[in-house]
Formats: C-alpha cells, structure tokens, sequence
C-alpha cells in the first residue's frame, strides 16, 4: 500500500493507484470528465488538474500515479485557478443551449461551469460547428456539443468489445465519428449515452418528451434475461419514460444491455389491451371483468365435468412473477391437474425424473469476473446474456480462455481459444469428445452414466485443447446457453455437461434464459413428476401435442388438453413448435389468456376465447429470483393501464369463484411469503446435477438438413418485440435463410434469391443468405418471429426449395 496526503488527509491506495483513487476512498470530489472507474485512463480534459507538492506544475489527478509521503492539495489557489482555465477552454467552441439540451439538468459540464466557469466568455470569434451523425436507432447525436472525452470510444473497445466509434482531427478539428456509412450496433450501445458527460449522445427513444427535473425515480428490477439487472425506471404523468441502470457491482455493475434499457417503449404500445375481451361467435367484443371471470370459471368447470381434470392445463411464461407463477400452478393443481410448465422453448424433458434441484448460473454472477477458463456449449452469448458476456470478455483479456460449442459461428467480440462449430445433431458427440478427452488426461475412467456415449466417439484435437484448458487454467466453469435448453437432446448434453465438470473440477451452470426462470422451478410451475397420483402430468411440449424428442421417452406420447390457460406469453412465438402449438390450441374447447397486449395473431386468429388485461412489471409488484439464485423484490412503479389487473389478483378471483382452498391473499407479500416459507433458502434447492441417468448414442441425429433455429434477442418476450426503436435496429433484421456456400450450390440458390422452407405441416418463403460460417446441412431460420411462426420444431429437418 502507498500511504500519502490529500488535502492534509492521509490515505492508502494499492501500488498502481492514482491520486483520483485515493481522492475517491476519502470522499473528496476533485471535478472530471473523461475518467470513469470502467475505463482505462485517457488524461485528456485536463479537468482534474490538482496541486502537488514539489511538482513545477498541476497534474491530473486521474493520471498521477500515487507516491509514498506525497501531499497533494486539490482546492488551492493553483489546483482552482488550473481548473478554471481548463473550463474556460472546453467553454470556448461549447453552444449556448441548455434550454433545448435533453442533458439539461444532468449535464456534468454544466454542474462545473457553474464552479469552475466565468461569468462571461472573453471569447468573441465565431464558434466551431459539427455536422450531426446518425448513428442509428438509438442513439442521437448533437456533435457540436462534444468535449473530447472519448469515454464512447473507450466503452466500445473496452467494454462492448467493438471499436464503433473513433475520434478523427486535432486540436479544434477533432471530432467523433462513426466508420464510414456505419451505426452503432453494439448490444451494450445505450451505455454511451449514460457514459456522455455532455448533451453529445443521448436517447433517441426519449429525446424532447421530458425534462429530468420533471420524472420521478423508482427502483426495480429486468424481467428480460435471467441476470436480474436492476433499474432506476423514470414516470411522468403515469407513463414510463425512460429506464436507467442502478448501479449494483455484484448484477449488472453500472451497466445495462440496450434490451433492458428500451424495452420499455413496449409498454406503452398500441397494441396493449386495456379491458377484458370475449369472444362471440368469432368476434371479440369487450367487456367487464365480472362477466369475463365467471365466462372463464364457468368454461373450466364445464370442462372438467365433461372431461376430467386432467383436460385442464396451464403455460406460463418464465417472464411472469414468482407470485403469478405460484398462485396459476397452486389453481391448476387445486382444479386436480398437475399440467403446468413455464418451459415454452424446451423439447427434451428426460431430464424431469432425474433431477435433484433446480438448474441454476453454478456461482454468482460476480464470479464469473475470476474465471481463468470456460466452456459455453449452444450460446450466442452476447446476444443471450449481454452483460455476462460482457464479464467474459474482461476475463479473456486477463489470460482467460473461452472455449465454445454451438452450431453458428457468431463474433463474441472476443478471443476464443477453442471452437467447435458443429450440427446440432453433432453437438452432444462433440461434448462427449471433450468428456472422453479430459478422462484421458486426468487418467480416470469415464463415469458410467456417460460411457456408452464416449466409447463410439474419437477425439479430435479441439476436443483435446478444450479438455486440456479446463483442465489446466483454475477456476474454470462450463455453462448451458439457451440454444443448449432448446435442443432436442437437451438431457444429454446436460449430463456429458455435469461429468465433464467433475473430471476437470470445473464448476457447472445453466444460463437462465428468462427472469424468473429459477423462480419457475421455486415457484412449482413444473408438471408433477414426483406425486404418485399425478405422475402422468404433462410437460409444455405435451400439452401442446407435441410428441417427445428423444425415443428414449417414446412412451410419453402427445396429449393435447381441452382447456388451457396461458399467462403472459404468446404461442406462435414463445413455443418450440409454433405451428403444432397454435394447431392443438385451435382444437381446444377454452383458451383463457392472461396477457398484456391484444396481438394480431390472437384477434385474428381462432385459439382464444377470452383475453384478461394482466399488468406488466412496472404496473405490479412482485418477485423475480435470478439465474443465480438471487431474490429480487420489486414494487410497481405506475398505475394500471385502463382496467388491467395484476395477474396474482386475477387467479386469486378465479380460485375463490371455484371455490378452491387457500386463495385469501390481500397482497403479494403474502404470497411470497408462503413460497418462501416452504423454501426459506433458496441456495439449498440449486443443483445441476442429474442423478441415474444414462447417455445412449450420442451420434449424428436425424438426416437431411438440419433447423438452427436459436431465438433473435428483440423477440424473446412480448415486450421487447413491441419496442419499436428496437425493432428498428440491425439485430432486430426481418429473418433470412442462413446457409453455408457448399449446400446453396449443392440445392443452386444464390445468394438472395428466395427459398421455401418447409417443416412438420408449415412452411415459410424467406431470402436465402450465405455464412460459411455455419455447418454443411444446416440452414439457421430464426425462430420467434412472425415470418417464421408457420413452421416446425427450432430443430430437426426441415426441407429447402428455391422458388
């Protein structure tokens, strides 16, 4: 430690610290534009000029590094006098425009002129402009306003992992621009703007709707990917305006991805339904509540006395709250049915009769940031889990090795040490090479739920390397991407996982694609596997007719039930088998929707009866438990839209008309409460591990072409895909048929030319597109998307036709 002064206070600092450092540790603000504690040091507004002694002249404090017994003054007559010359300089070329800056009233350089600036400017030439730049969607520009500080260009090479912006000139003509004809379209770009210490960059979405002055600050929490980034979310006149992030080292840091940040457009869309809405003979007319709850109790009983109750099943999505997901599975299970599942995209669920916890991250999400090795099998991951992949990448720039298996080939905007780019149907064998190699390595014999799977596969020298660097760069970890969870053969690559991270001693997680994704599982929104009586519950994929994955569960057959409820979640879009869902939904006697938004596929088309406004996060409070295990209480922050109704609520009436025991609750805490009781610590019931079960062949499944059909990041959840700035983005791109340059020649379509995709009963007409990227035999068709609902399986064959 290095032990000095600042203003006459003494401090330690590590070696390497700076006098900023230390200043920060006591509390003494010294004023400053281009440092942030993420970024590297630049020193090039020149604001943090501080006095020391026996130095000839000021230095920046964020530069200077700290020396034992040095005495540093940062409010002397020489340290003032340094800073207001300086502010005196940036003032020069700066526009008087504060009255119709969106920074207005959170503008670092207006906060400093007031302290550090003159009364008037003894400047009279005229001042320098600069030509505005568009850089998307997104992010708008008033590039007259810029200061140099370069912390957007240091974000994008440090942070974002791609250098989009750039600063070109000297002196008065230097300037940030974007490359040539580009936007910025890094998944993490929203940051710049709350990195812009001026009114350079700043929100598209939310330019002139709102001063900051105006908005008030409620705290919550991200219902998208599974991290549980926290919000500062900001309301005007019951509106939401625009969402920051709330600053928490151990989630999200100081940062949030562009999904969490402007996906709030979503709620205040057109399509959002504010009144309870009744089908009647094949029109939807609105209506009260009390006429849409009885409809929808009345519908329930009819069908259970005609069919059982085992006819009645239950979706819901894991974006939904712990409290809406425990109250629809304790209704579904007081009506006598255990058909309840939150996981919509899943197709493989082996897995059920095995395991012993609940999946989870295998460490904390600020563990990730110590990794020295790790093994990402089915992910894309900075499109999946933008601000995990963002941690990776510091970790690979330390010396870490990222190892990856999937079936595409995307920029992670890091090294990769090892790829194994294969077809999905390769992707279990591949997996078992690696098992196989590390076994040989560490000189042990492969455990026996894995054996048979090794003994057919030769390992290649990737599956060594990738063995090898678990083996030897410590702690390392192996994590299950989404595009993992979605495969057919899901519960293989599961238990290869879990065995490959027993032999290397690596710890084992599954990335949580949503929220509440382990809060499903807490919150008992699974099929009953374990009540004796019940064990013939069915599973999401099930319930919608569709048959099982693997013929290792041959027995469970399809059984499509005659009444569903769905909360919050769309089944065009949201399943694994769109057409097959929208197919057994159809031919259901009563659809029950708990939904936010009146889409079109819905008021078109013929599954729905009955739609019942819910509210989304902002407009209730509730619970989300992160893929890491972390309890995450959040309170609404506006009032309902129109007659919406918190979901919790809306089941709580539904059990009491059905007369169900145990729905008397008043608040949501209650709820939580009684879930949190029977658990009270949740850590306890995490745990990967699959006990008793046996991997068969992992060889090459299914023959033809092979879907790729992983989820685009805009259309994950129904919010999301209601933001318009974000559907206007690059990522957000209508869907095309991916191919490698060997299998368009092999079929002779050209690039751009449109094909016929056709999968099970549906087919879709889309542009063909070349990545040699991809494997041979593979066509990358994303899945959740309006162009591509009509098809099959995010898997499996699928045929291919130039038109």
């Amino acid at each position: 430690m290095i032990n000095f002064e600042i203003d006459g206070k003494p401090v330690s600092v590590p070696k390497n610290g700076t006098v900023m450092d230390g200043a920060n540790q006591l509390g003494i603000y010294i004023p400053h534009f281009c440092y942030h504690k993420k970024l590297s040091i630049a020193a090039n507004c020149r604001m943090c000029l501080v006095q020391v002694e026996k130095a000839p002249k000021p230095l920046p404090a964020c530069a200077t590094p700290a020396m034992e017994g040095m005495k540093v003054s940062t409010h002397s007559g020489q340290a003032v006098t340094a800073q207001k010359g300086v502010m005196e300089f940036l003032l020069i070329n700066h526009p008087l425009d504060c009255p119709i800056c969106d920074q207005g009233g959170e503008c670092q350089l207006q906060d400093l002129a007031v302290g550090y600036g003159a009364s008037s400017s003894r400047y009279t030439e005229a001042k320098r402009v600069v030509a505005n730049k568009n850089l998307g969607p997104l992010i708008s520009t008033d590039m007259t306003r810029c200061i140099h500080c370069t912390r957007c260009v240091r974000f994008g090479q440090e942070i974002a992992g791609i250098m989009e912006l750039g600063m070109a000139g000297r002196g008065e003509h230097a300037e940030i621009l974007s490359f040539v004809g580009r936007t910025v379209d890094s998944e993490l770009s929203g940051n710049m703007i709350d990195l812009c210490p001026v009114g350079a960059l700043v929100s598209k979405p939310f330019r002139y709707s709102a001063r900051t002055w105006e908005l008030s600050r409620r705290k919550s929490v991200s219902p998208h990917c599974g991290l549980g980034s926290n919000l500062v979310v900001q309301v005007k006149q019951n509106r939401v305006m625009r969402v920051l992030p709330r600053e928490n080292e151990a989630i999200n840091e100081c940062w949030l991805s562009d999904k969490d940040r402007f996906s709030y457009e979503g709620l205040n869309s057109e399509e959002r339904l504010r009144k309870p809405m009744i089908k009647h003979g094949g029109e939807w007319q609105e209506c009260d509540w009390q006429t849409a709850l009885e409809f929808t109790a009345n519908g329930l009983k009819a069908v259970k006395e005609k069919h059982g109750a085992q006819s009645i099943g239950a979706l819901c999505s894991p974006h939904s709250t712990l409290e809406e997901l425990y109250l629809l599975q304790k209704f579904i299970r007081g009506l006598g049915s255990g058909n309840v599942d939150h996981r919509l995209r899943q197709s493989d669920f082996r897995a059920d009769d095995h395991v012993q916890g609940v999946p989870w991250l295998g460490m904390a999400i600020a563990d990730v940031s110590r990794l020295k090795s790790a093994l990402v099998i089915g992910s894309t991951l900075r499109k999946d889990h933008p601000l995990l992949a963002q941690r990776l990448r510091q970790v690979v720039k330390q010396g870490a090795q990222l190892n990856l298996i999937n079936p595409v080939d995307d920029d992670l905007l890091t090294k990769v040490a090892n790829r194994a780019i294969v077809a999905p149907g390769s992707m279990a064998a591949m997996l078992a090479q690696v098992l196989k190699a590390a076994a040989e390595s560490k000189e042990v014999e492969v455990p026996d739920g894995a054996r048979k799977a090794t003994s057919t596969v030769s390992v290649s020298d990737t599956a060594r390397a990738m063995a090898a660097s678990l083996i030897d760069n410590k702690p390392a970890a192996i994590f299950l991407g989404n595009l993992a969870q979605h495969h057919p053969q899901y519960t293989d690559i599961l238990v290869l996982a879990q065995h490959l991270a027993q032999i290397t001693d690596a710890q084992f997680g599954v990335l949580g694609e949503a929220a509440n994704s382990v809060g499903a599982h807490i919150a008992g929104a699974t099929p009953d596997r374990g009540a004796p009586d019940r064990s013939g519950s069915l599973s999401a994929a099930q319930m919608l007719g569709m048959s099982a994955a693997s013929a290792d569960t041959a027995g469970a057959a399809a059984q499509p039930c005659q009444a569903y409820v769905l909360m919050n979640l769309e089944p065009e879009l949201d399943s694994y088998d769109p057409g097959q869902a929208t197919k057994a939904l159809s031919a259901a006697e009563l659809v029950v929707m708990l939904t936010s938004y009146k889409s079109q596929a819905v008021m078109q088309g013929s599954y729905a009866d009955v739609l019942l406004p819910i509210a989304p996060f902002t407009e209730t409070s509730g619970t989300f438990i992160s893929t890491e295990g972390r309890v995450q209480t959040f309170n609404g922050v506006v009032a309902p839209l129109g007659e919406t109704r918190p979901a919790w609520k809306v089941v709580r009436v539904l059990g009491n008309m059905l007369q169900l025991d145990g729905f008397d609750y008043e608040t949501p805490d209650q709820v939580r409460a009684e879930i949190l009781s029977a658990a009270p610590d949740v850590s306890s019931r995490l745990n990967n591990s699959l006990g008793g079960f046996a991997v068969g062949d992992t060889g090459q499944k299914g023959g033809g072409i092979q879907r790729i059909g992983e989820v685009p990041i805009y259309q994950a959840d129904p919010i999301v895909r209601r933001a318009e700035s974000l559907q206007r983005t690059s990522d957000a791109a209508a869907p095309v048929a991916w191919m490698a340059g060997a299998l368009m020649d092999k079929l002779g379509i050209q690039h751009g030319d449109n094909v016929r995709l056709k999968q099970g009963e549906g087919e879709a007409q889309l542009p063909a597109a070349r990545d040699d990227k991809l494997p041979v035999d593979c066509v990358r068709v994303a899945s959740a998307h309006p162009m591509t609902a009509g098809l099959g399986g995010m898997f499996g064959e699928i045929v291919v036709e130039r038109l």
